[in-house]
């Protein structure tokens, strides 16, 4: 008894928790690297020119053209990248979509042999290949997954990744311009806006990617930190040696 109320309690409990997160969406992934490549990158230019001897006004130019600049070409990126993965995967629907039609028995014999070669009894695998065969998407959308490992009504989509990637790439950039637009002088409220923005991305992603949030935040901001260190002093000693 004590056995069959332990499993009752078990399966209870993956029942009420047993919901997984869109993990094929498209968003997130532009999403998170736009916003923190924003950072970084806007973050890094900024400095260079700072470290250049440059002056508020070319500082405040500079991050509003890399603004600018970074969030179209990050869309464009991630449109051209997501269309292509998704073109090439339509084709290969199609060229098993044909194969289904043409030669619907030996779709249901390969269907068959891959559930036999999982454990399946044969018998049994055959019976439900046959029955899973009898409904043509239905045996596209099982013939996908199991040999393509994608899921043909749950594609990415080349827009949702080009505006979450512009959008984040924008957000991210803005932030280490945004002291110098309110009338900051000095490069630091720019450096430690940028990096509390590069900490607190890293932990929101923590909370999707299950990352302990102080790792996450303070992974993203050392990197970050450190690309900034870098292009700072390489803008001094090249504005020295222009100069």
């Amino acid at each position: 008894m004590a056995v069959i109320e332990t499993e009752a309690v078990l399966h209870e409990a993956h029942r009420d928790n047993h919901t997984h997160r869109d993990v094929n969406g498209g968003w997130l992934r532009p999403a998170v690297f736009g916003a923190m490549d924003g950072l970084v990158s806007n973050l890094a230019l900024m400095t260079g020119v700072a470290g250049g001897a440059a002056d508020r006004q070319a500082i405040v130019l500079s991050g509003l053209a890399g603004l600018a600049a970074g969030a179209f070409s990050m869309a464009a990126g991630e449109y051209t990248s997501v269309a292509s993965q998704r073109e090439l995967v339509e084709a290969e629907l199609d060229v098993e979509r044909r194969e289904l039609r043409k030669h619907p028995q030996d779709e249901e014999a390969e269907l068959a042999a891959l559930y036999a070669a999982r454990g399946v009894e044969p018998g049994l695998a055959r019976e439900v290949a046959r029955q899973l065969s009898r409904d043509p998407e239905q045996a596209l959308e099982i013939h996908a997954r199991e040999e393509l490992g994608v899921d043909p009504g749950d594609l990415p989509s080349p827009l949702v990744a080009a505006v979450s990637s512009f959008g984040s790439f924008a957000v991210g950039a803005l932030l280490p311009v945004l002291p110098y637009l309110l009338g900051a002088t000095a490069l630091w409220p720019a450096v430690a806006l940028a990096l509390i923005g590069l900490f607190l991305c890293g932990a929101v992603v923590a909370r999707v990617t299950a990352r302990t949030w102080w790792f996450s935040g303070l992974r993203q901001l050392v990197l970050g930190g450190a690309a900034a260190g870098v292009t700072y002093v390489l803008g001094g000693l090249f504005g020295t040696a222009v100069g």
